[in-house]
């Protein structure tokens, strides 16, 4: 019986090394749905978590949404994982979302950001450097700010800014575009040797493209530190605990400065897809993606470092 017992014993070990884990996540959690607000930088983060995704077996599904519909969108539960909560400039919108008590912070994605007015080469050598410099060349500049997308957190501080006569900028002008068309204004006016202030920040390609002076004096507007941000990763409570391996991978899930900016620079110069992208700087950094992937598994229980590795490398 001795015998016997052993041998039950080591069958049923042998038997369960060969059965693959569980997996923490229902087939319900399948998909996991996020927004872009059409910033480069959360094309770029979400392209990454989308390659991670798949290869794990999940369905990213990413719909592009301005920042205040995509926050309606996850306090609706249309959405479940935001990977753009840009802070401090969203405080509006985050202490909104806190008070629901519905929504749960996963992680800081990345720190060291920026995020204020700057001027082009043409405005540094008109003289301007803190915001206070900007009235008293108003007619340089035309008199307008370029910000990005109607309803973006930063315009609305400008707008702000612009209706309290703050620097003396009452009677200047907001004008308002998405990421690329205000790049590509301020690029035809760097060619023209037009002096403009927009909004800038990093990461972001733009900063190895144009000549930028980033303004002193927004501290009240947009925070110390020329706009220093950070960047989190917010999800909903119902998701993260009905969904929890997918949860502990966007929680892990970290970037870096430079890791951004060759993601950016590969999207908006070398004019890759996201998840291409995603995939080849993957492939190039194994190293880096491990803590991504600590004690996560694919959605049938499998090893998830081996699974993403493999689809990098098709």
């Amino acid at each position: 019986m001795p015998i016997l017992k052993r041998m039950s014993a080591a069958l049923i070990l042998t038997v369960g090394a060969a059965m693959p884990a569980m997996a923490d996540d229902p087939a319900t959690c399948g998909t996991v749905h996020l927004s872009d607000p059409g910033w480069t930088d959360i094309t770029a983060t979400n392209g990454v978590a989308a390659v991670v995704l798949s290869a794990l077996g999940y369905t990213p599904d990413i719909a592009t949404l301005s920042v205040p519909v995509g926050y309606e969108a996850l306090k609706n539960g249309q959405t479940d994982v935001f990977l753009g909560n840009w802070m401090p400039a969203q405080q509006k919108f985050r202490d909104d979302l806190d008070a629901t008590g519905d929504i749960e912070e996963l992680v800081q994605n990345l720190e060291g950001a920026k995020f204020t007015l700057a001027v082009n080469k043409a405005g540094a050598d008109a003289g301007v450097a803190d915001f206070a410099d900007l009235d008293a060349q108003k007619d340089a500049f035309e008199g307008k700010i370029y910000g990005i997308e109607p309803g973006a957190p930063a315009n609305q501080s400008i707008q702000a800014m612009i209706e309290a006569d703050e620097f003396g900028l009452g009677d200047w002008e907001l004008v308002e575009s998405g990421e690329q068309a205000m790049l590509a204004q301020v690029g035809r006016n760097e060619g023209a040797g037009t002096p403009t202030v927009f909004l800038a920040w990093a990461p972001h390609p733009m900063n190895e493209a144009i000549e930028i002076t980033y303004l002193s004096g927004g501290d009240e507007q947009f925070g110390p530190d020329f706009g220093g941000a950070t960047v989190h990763t917010l999800a909903r409570k119902e998701w993260v605990a009905s969904c929890p391996n997918a949860a502990k991978l966007f929680g892990q899930l970290t970037f870096d400065i430079g890791m951004e900016n060759v993601l950016m620079g590969k999207i908006l110069d070398d004019g890759m897809d996201a998840q291409d992208a995603a995939k080849e700087w993957i492939a190039a950094n194994p190293d880096a993606v491990k803590p991504w992937l600590d004690g996560v598994t694919t959605l049938e229980g499998e090893p998830a470092e081996d699974a993403l590795m493999a689809a990098v490398a098709e």
